[in-house]
């Protein structure tokens, strides 16, 4: 398989339309379907690039016409593994905290497994032993001692990393460095702060209001695209994203957040519209990173272990980059005890 050179990949006018080079096919309206990679997007219509499958040898005729359905996804399979997903993890919550953080060591495990596969794909032998080991020990540290000893978790991954691909052939290396400190960070380091959440007295109540903030991105980006997205946000990497769905996005997030900080934690109601904003603006960021190297890499999805989904990452993207938001706005403007 053919895999693009670096950056976004230009759909080829020539392919599925009849437009000219100088005038590139019409999109259809712009909404925010597809482009929310967060808890509940299984059922979202995907952003397609029909110049990736052309790469790859298959026509994209042809994958438009065997699409299952107008999500691109088995949605029978997508809902079931959604439910199965949001029971496991509302149950390890409920059940004990360490459970929890067990099951984000091993979903990120996971996504540093697919990241580093995709990197392979531009030729980046990034370690994955230390990093996969040194995310146990970041995330433990974070739940046990808090930020600094996250940090110095991350530090010594990142060491580890120089010096387990010290040993072998000197070209790349340098490169191969880069990603693994790339996967020792993202995700691991950022999920740290999903996990020093659990550590306050209210700790549970904290991660629901995480969890539903976090869905209320998706499900305000999502209706606001489709009823009134006209205006794209950053057509060369998420052409689906709209400024419409941004408003929808925040609107729900301060609604959400203003409720939960106020219920859940009993604290202030503008504690929690201010987080609200935040994610917002967070979770957006993290949709357009991960579509921006997806695109960069030549791939559609981190990889396939959750029918309908795609891979891990392709649910965690936006919760990963939000996780450091709501932890440091909590943590500044709604403490609690540890």
């Amino acid at each position: 398989m053919t895999v693009p050179s670096s950056g976004p990949a230009d759909p080829d006018p020539a392919v599925g339309s009849s437009s000219s080079p100088q005038e590139p096919a019409a999109t259809p309206e712009v909404t925010d379907a597809g482009e929310h990679h967060g808890i509940l997007d299984a059922a979202e219509p995907v952003d397609y690039d029909p110049a990736l499958d052309d790469v790859a040898g298959i026509p994209a005729e042809q994958v438009l016409a065997t699409k299952p359905s107008r999500a691109g996804r088995d949605l029978k399979a997508a809902l079931a593994v959604g439910l199965g997903l949001g029971v496991l993890i509302i149950s390890t919550l409920l059940i004990r905290k360490e459970l929890f953080v067990v099951v984000i060591m091993a979903a990120i495990a996971i996504g540093i497994w697919e990241i580093r596969a995709a990197l392979r794909h531009k030729g980046v032998e990034a370690p994955l032993v230390p990093p996969v080991v040194g995310s146990v020990v970041m995330l433990w540290a974070a739940f046990v001692h808090g930020p600094a000893a996250l940090t110095v978790a991350w530090a010594l991954t990142c060491a580890a990393s120089l010096v387990w691909r010290s040993v072998g052939r000197r070209e790349g290396a340098g490169r191969d460095v880069l990603g693994g400190v790339f996967i020792s960070t993202y995700p691991p380091l950022l999920a740290g702060f999903a996990v020093m959440l659990m550590t306050p007295e209210d700790g549970v109540a904290r991660v629901f209001t995480f969890l539903i903030i976090g869905v209320c991105s998706d499900v305000g980006g999502y209706a606001a695209g489709v009823l009134f997205g006209k205006h794209p946000m950053a057509p060369s990497i998420s052409p689906k994203k709209s400024w419409e769905g941004f408003g929808g996005s925040v609107l729900l997030c301060v609604v959400g957040g203003a409720l939960c900080v106020y219920f859940f934690l009993g604290d202030a109601w503008w504690i929690g519209a201010l987080l609200g904003v935040g994610v917002a603006a967070a979770a957006t960021v993290g949709d357009l990173m991960e579509s921006l190297i997806k695109r960069d890499l030549g791939v559609k999805d981190m990889s396939n272990i959750l029918p309908g989904h795609g891979g891990i990452m392709d649910r965690l993207d936006s919760l990963i980059v939000v996780a450091p938001v709501v932890w440091a706005v909590l943590t500044l403007l709604a403490p609690t005890s540890a």
